[in-house]
């Protein structure tokens, strides 16, 4: 790029490395929110689960149908369709089969017909459910969990539960290139943000552990280029 006499190129901002998450406490108060007595409460908690434990993305989840769910298996999984018409298989735990399981049976009457497994109803018509509508109800039982527990963030969005899924797989040791291929990466680059985030949260937690009187912040400074040759000497063992 030319530069006109004066003017001074301006270097990019660097891209924050971290990502939107929460504690997989916060995730207990907000799953807790939900009444599974009522349809709506049923559904909703159904969905935030199973958004957790597959680390989907929402549309990925809004875009299933009951055939993609392949359950009655030794090991079940999620069959999801992906950016760029990718198709991953992703394995979803035994307790998230029981969910279900008992959300098909309420609200598909177990048939496995090619319709969206969320929905909703208007005028006895099924329609797709819209991501507004997981905004919001993520935004409200988040809100309440707030006043049981101070860990849930004050902003939380449906793509905050994949974040936070894949960060804590991470942080127990879950390797990368599993991570990046279970959310669907394309490059292993993306999923590095994990790490950075991860490093992030270690610095940040030091740095507060580590008090304003702490030796390490007090401890006595001195600039070498200040000293005379001959000190330098004595010290480095030269005279």
């Amino acid at each position: 790029m030319n530069l006109s006499a004066g003017q001074v190129a301006r270097r990019k901002t660097e891209k924050k490395l971290t990502v939107d998450h929460f504690s997989e406490t916060a995730l207990d108060a907000i799953l807790r929110q939900p009444n599974p007595r009522t349809m709506k409460g049923h559904r909703n908690l159904f969905y935030m689960i199973l958004m957790y434990d597959t680390g989907a993305r929402n549309s990925e989840i809004l875009n299933l149908s009951p055939k993609d769910v392949v359950a009655d298996t030794e090991s079940p999984y999620i069959i999801i369709h992906g950016k760029g018409k990718k198709i991953r298989l992703v394995p979803i735990v035994k307790e998230t089969v029981q969910h279900y399981k008992s959300y098909m049976s309420r609200f598909h009457n177990g048939s496995m017909d090619n319709i969206p497994l969320f929905y909703t109803e208007i005028h006895g018509n099924r329609q797709p459910m819209s991501d507004d509508n997981v905004t919001r109800f993520v935004k409200k039982y988040a809100l309440q969990a707030q006043n049981s527990c101070p860990e849930v963030p004050d902003r939380v969005t449906p793509h905050m539960f994949r974040h936070s899924r894949a960060l804590n797989l991470y942080r127990k040791g879950v390797p990368l290139p599993l991570i990046s291929e279970w959310l669907g990466h394309s490059n292993l680059q993306t999923t590095w943000i994990y790490a950075y985030a991860d490093i992030e949260m270690k610095r940040n937690a030091i740095e507060k552990a580590t008090v304003a009187n702490h030796p390490l912040r007090n401890a006595q400074k001195f600039n070498a280029a200040e000293l005379d040759d001959d000190t330098l000497r004595r010290l480095y063992g030269l005279k």
